[in-house]
């Protein structure tokens, strides 16, 4: 970690209630690594909260969502050099000091992608039913695909290396894009992996997924996944 540049990225739409004690976490846990806040066109003083703590503000003009967001921050970290980018979410759900495990197999070169699972250990994670059905079929799809075994990929709380910060900088699914992100990182060649983290439920704000918005996203990714397996990266990327 002291060789490597490393940038934390938190998309953010109105987390003002959360976004300050999020930064103070990090800076406490990990004060050598620099912290950019993706501010997705909030209503509230989220951006002012980020900025009033001297990180990286990057101030979308509209609500354009967690994939324009992400992929706003993969431009930032590759522009700026970056070795390593970490997604984190704005809402406390990935606590601080369980950063540090996924940088492990990025710094030993054994991962292009880490992903941060809730299942690869019982720490009492819950979600709810429609969830739980959307985890298990992406997971066992992604699995089946990518022939590696892997167990959360809707999991936001993730690390990647240069190489994959490039490939994102250039496309970046737009809608629910975990799983698809996923699918496109094999595609490409990038060696994705897993680590057992614990995630905190949301204590403050709300969730953009509820029960029946749960089942929209189960069909929209499936319906993504599928196209991807007949489109082919360098048609994405000639598009933009």
């Amino acid at each position: 970690m002291k060789t490597d540049k490393i940038l934390i990225i938190l998309p953010a739409y109105n987390e003002e209630e959360s976004i300050g004690r999020i930064i103070d976490d990090i800076k406490k846990q990990l004060p050598s690594i620099d912290i950019l806040v993706v501010n997705d066109g909030s209503l509230d003083s989220t951006s002012k909260v980020a900025k009033d703590k001297g990180v990286f503000v990057i101030d979308l003009l509209y609500n354009l969502g967690i994939g324009a967001a992400m992929q706003t921050g993969y431009k930032f970290a590759k522009e700026e050099d970056y070795d390593i980018a970490i997604q984190c979410d704005a809402d406390g759900q990935h606590p601080a000091y369980q950063i540090k495990n996924l940088l492990n197999p990025l710094l030993e070169n054994r991962a292009d992608i880490v992903i941060g699972s809730r299942f690869l250990r019982k720490l009492g994670y819950r979600s709810s039913i429609p969830r739980q059905i959307g985890i298990i079929l992406f997971s066992n799809l992604l699995s089946f695909i990518t022939k590696t075994k892997v167990t959360d990929v809707t999991c936001g709380f993730r690390a990647l290396n240069r190489r994959a910060i490039n490939s994102f900088s250039i496309y970046y699914p737009c809608d629910y894009p975990e799983v698809e992100a996923l699918l496109l990182a094999h595609q490409e060649g990038l060696k994705i992996t897993e680590v057992p983290v614990r995630i905190y439920g949301r204590k403050l704000g709300n969730s953009s997924i509820g029960f029946l918005s749960s089942f929209y996203y189960t069909i929209k990714v499936f319906l993504a996944v599928f196209i991807d397996l007949f489109e082919t990266i360098p048609y994405k990327k000639e598009k933009l």
